[in-house]
């Protein structure tokens, strides 16, 4: 019996549905000699610090920094149900060997590996890789399993971007949260560079000096050519005013033949680039798009930075370009022979091949798809046709004129051969999704000039102007920055640059926005007050976006067994510690930066931080897990929370016996003490005030005893 781990109960059941274990358990499949079952994600994660030690349960500058001599992990609670189910699976006596069939990628390692090094598992590991879930995908993939030890340097390479990732961003987020104060300061070792790229640009949109300036312009037959930049009106004017009713004479015609070449296939950044831009979906959103086409057999696998095809799927592209004929709405030039060679190249194929849909389209119910998915099916079926379409030829025109001395300029262009542009086009116009004006400007066609060309009584005209400042970045101008994030200064052999992985990228973003440090305005991603404060306040080394792709490029080094992880991890640790050592102190006046203007209601005895009014009620603002709103399950109001805090008693009113019996008492604050308690499945721990209760004396009733 060979038991297969997927990463999700969907993937597991189309795998179970092509092996044939037809058999249904609580939590898994069974039959024809295989168990098949999943993961929920990250079933297994990174301890806390305070798991560690009591040392680092509190926030303080003197217990940095942050860094476990042995690395622990702990089940997820609220996926620990299917974690058990994996771990009885693992050892059962006739499971003899085990199937990682996680998502075939860095992350998808990782899941795997972690389950089955936390259930103590020592079954052999063999590999499923697939790029599709087609039937015939994860067939051929059953025949071709590899031995997991073929992809301990790719588990080797997720080991260290987790334990990165967390040293980065515990250390950083609490030495600068305890600098500083007020609001939690989280720092990432990808998504801090990111914000920063953010900031700059930012603060060269507000630092933006608009200026005016002024073109003198001759209209003649149709023709309107320019001067270039005027600053003074004055002079535009006299240019005008010297070639009004004049005669121009043409001294210049340069004519150009262009090609642009066919697009590349997608990969997930690209894709992610053009859906944010025809269609406003996030990053994240066309992943979960992508992830379901995906799924459902449809697609190929999402998380690739690959846009080539290998040497050996010429056949299948061809197939699936005729489903695309048959099944889409791209009937345009149908009769042009593909040129499929051009998206062939194995050595440009990493872990996984570009995306493309798969032949299932053809027999697909596509009409019923969720009008997103569609859209996404589409583009991605539309790029295979405009990979493998001719050459897109256009005729470009630059003219000169001369007029009393002055000289003006006109340019023109007309396509003299769509090619691969044809399939665009009709894609947009299926979707409805108008030209750039841009392009439309750029397109305009020229009448037929010739050099000594004379043209009598031209007109003038001047035209008013302002320079631009840069533009804020869209998702996907950002994605794009995010892609080339210090390839500038890395050779063209570096194989990974950039900020993230297009895995990951999306996730990047969302987390900026999450953590409050940037904000959506319709399609532009705007840092807030506080995300450009916190760049302000930090250090090169956690912000600069060419540290950071160096790493994401040792990583890829990492996981090609180039580079040992020890290497990796010892230049993540000095950088931390020079981090520390080196930011110890701030001026009164820079901790006002982050101030929160709440109410403060004392010093939390846990671990003297302030204790402000929040909007759920009083909080630590170091967040050290200490409960100052309820005390035996009654919420406190914030004249009691202050009392507390002093050390002076409370009256409670209404409290509950056991027997559900109302009672008062008198709360009187001794210290604290830690507690904890299982609720729905999941353990619950904090720190909460240690007192000591008083009963008030009964009211007499006035009447004697006889």
């Amino acid at each position: 019996m060979q038991l297969v781990i997927a990463e999700k109960p969907s993937v597991a059941r189309s795998i179970a549905e092509v092996i044939g274990a037809a058999k249904n358990h609580d939590g898994y499949m069974e039959g024809n000699g295989y168990v098949v079952s999943w993961c929920v994600g990250h079933l297994v994660e990174l301890a806390q610090p305070e798991s560690y030690g009591e040392q680092w349960k509190k926030w303080t500058y003197e217990s940095l920094p942050v860094k476990p001599e042995t690395w622990q992990y702990e089940v997820k609670q609220d996926t620990k149900a299917q974690y058990d189910v994996l771990y009885q699976l693992m050892h059962r006596e006739d499971v003899s060997a085990t199937i990682c069939a996680t998502d075939a990628g860095r992350e998808g390692e990782l899941i795997f590996r972690l389950v089955y090094e936390m259930a103590g598992c020592d079954k052999p590991i063999k590999r499923l890789w697939i790029s599709s879930m087609e039937e015939t995908a994860i067939r051929e993939g059953f025949e071709n399993l590899q031995p997991g030890s073929d992809y301990d340097n790719l588990y080797h390479s997720a080991l260290c971007r987790q334990e990165a990732d967390w040293l980065v961003g515990i250390n950083g987020t609490r030495l600068f949260t305890v600098l500083y104060g007020g609001k939690v300061l989280k720092v990432g070792r990808v998504q801090t560079p990111t914000l920063a790229m953010l900031v700059d640009r930012e603060a060269k949109i507000m630092n933006f000096q608009k200026e005016k300036y002024y073109m003198a312009h001759i209209l003649m037959d149709g023709i309107d050519a320019a001067t270039g930049r005027i600053d003074d009106k004055a002079k535009a004017d006299e240019i005008a005013g010297a070639c009004r009713n004049g005669q121009a004479l043409t001294t210049s015609v340069v004519k150009e033949e262009k090609a642009v070449m066919p697009p590349k296939l997608y990969d997930l950044t690209t894709l992610q680039r053009d859906a944010n831009r025809l269609f406003g979906f996030t990053a994240k959103q066309t992943l979960e798009y992508t992830q379901s086409l995906y799924e459902k057999k449809l697609a190929t696998y999402p998380r690739t930075d690959s846009q080539f095809l290998s040497d050996d799927m010429g056949q299948t592209a061809e197939g699936v370009i005729d489903a695309v004929f048959s099944s889409l709405m791209f009937e345009e030039n149908k009769a042009t022979r593909p040129d499929i060679k051009r998206i062939l190249n194995s050595k440009k194929v990493t872990d996984h091949h570009a995306i493309i849909p798969t032949m299932e389209i053809a027999k697909a119910d596509l009409a019923a798809l969720p009008e997103t998915e569609r859209k996404i099916l589409s583009l991605v079926a539309n790029r295979l046709l405009c990979a493998t379409g001719e050459k897109h030829l256009y005729e470009t025109v630059k003219a000169e004129f001369s007029c009393n001395g002055h000289t003006f300029a006109v340019s023109g262009k007309s396509v003299t051969h769509n090619g691969w542009k044809s399939f665009e086009d009709a894609f947009k116009r299926s979707f409805k999704i108008s030209r750039n004006p841009e392009e439309e400007k750029e397109e305009r066609k020229l009448p037929e000039l010739s050099e000594g060309q004379v043209f009598d009584g031209v007109q003038t005209k001047i035209s008013e102007h302002f320079t631009s400042p840069p533009k804020h970045f869209t998702e996907d101008l950002l994605l794009s920055a995010m892609e080339r994030a210090g390839a500038e200064d890395m050779g063209d052999d570096v194989e990974r640059k950039g900020l993230g992985t297009p895995a990951t990228r999306a996730d990047i973003i969302e987390k900026l926005v999450r953590d409050g440090f940037v904000k959506r305005e319709k399609k532009q991603i705007i840092p807030t007050e506080d995300g450009m404060k916190l760049i302000t306040v930090l250090p090169d080394m956690v912000k600069s976006p060419k540290l950071t792709a160096d790493w994401e490029n040792a990583l890829t080094l990492v996981a090609k067994g180039e580079l040992p992880m020890e290497d990796f991890m010892a230049d993540i640790e000095n950088m931390v510690s020079e981090l520390i050592h080196t930011y110890h102190e701030v001026s009164d006046e820079q901790k006002k930066m982050f101030a929160q203007e709440q109410e403060a209601l004392g010093v939390c005895p846990n671990c003297g931080g302030q204790v402000v009014k929040g909007k759920f009620g009083a909080y630590c603002v170091k967040k050290c897990g200490m409960n100052v709103s309820r005390v035996m399950g009654a919420a406190l109001t914030d004249a009691q929370v202050k009392d507390m805090l002093a050390g002076k008693k409370i009256l409670l009113k209404g409290l509950k016996s056991k027997a559900g019996k109302p009672y008062d008492a008198y709360i009187i604050p001794s210290g604290t003490e830690e507690y904890h308690y299982i609720k729905n499945g999941a353990e619950k721990r904090g720190v909460q005030f240690k007192f000591v209760m008083e009963f008030p004396k009964k009211k007499s009733s006035g009447r004697k005893k006889k």
